[in-house]
């Protein structure tokens, strides 16, 4: 994937399609100055390559209930394998939580999660501690959505 060479007509064809992918092939190969079938050509390209991954539709979270987000810092003083698929299983097991990640620093990993309200956070807390090692687990709910976006920086291609 990083040995796949982007072109300038490789990188608006990417901002187009990370701000609608639905855009019909005719209308995005005009938005990017090429015809149909090369448009689609470099599109399947993008996607054999693996650059673009899968194509999604992003849905308000107002509208599924699922207003609140909080940010859970884990600690834990367990490092090994068996405990992380442990762990990783029970954390993918849990569809409220929408990120996952390991860290560095003085926290192991940390997860978003979205969820109606503070009673619906508890239900989930409950099931990530459940059956898990964990040395300390931190939430933050967030106050106020400031950005949100999905789409990369693409001013890093090389």
């Amino acid at each position: 994937m990083s040995k796949t060479k982007l072109d300038s007509i490789d990188r608006k064809i990417l901002a187009v399609l990370q701000e609608d992918a639905t855009v019909q092939i005719a209308d995005l190969a005009a938005r990017v100055g090429l015809s149909q079938t090369p448009c689609w050509r470099r599109v399947q390209r993008l996607k054999e390559a693996g650059v673009i991954t899968r194509e999604v539709m992003l849905v308000d979270r107002h509208a599924v209930n699922v207003g609140v987000t909080v940010f859970v810092s884990i600690k834990t003083n367990v490092h090994g394998q068996g405990w992380f698929e442990q762990f990783r299983a029970a954390v993918e097991a849990i569809p409220e939580v929408v990120e996952f990640y390991r860290m560095s620093g003085d926290v192991d990993y940390l997860l978003r999660v979205v969820v109606p309200d503070i009673a619906a956070y508890d239900q989930v807390y409950k099931r990530l501690i459940a059956g898990t090692q964990l040395f300390d687990v931190s939430s933050s709910f967030a106050m106020e959505e400031l950005k949100f976006t999905t789409a990369l920086p693409l001013s890093y291609i090389g």
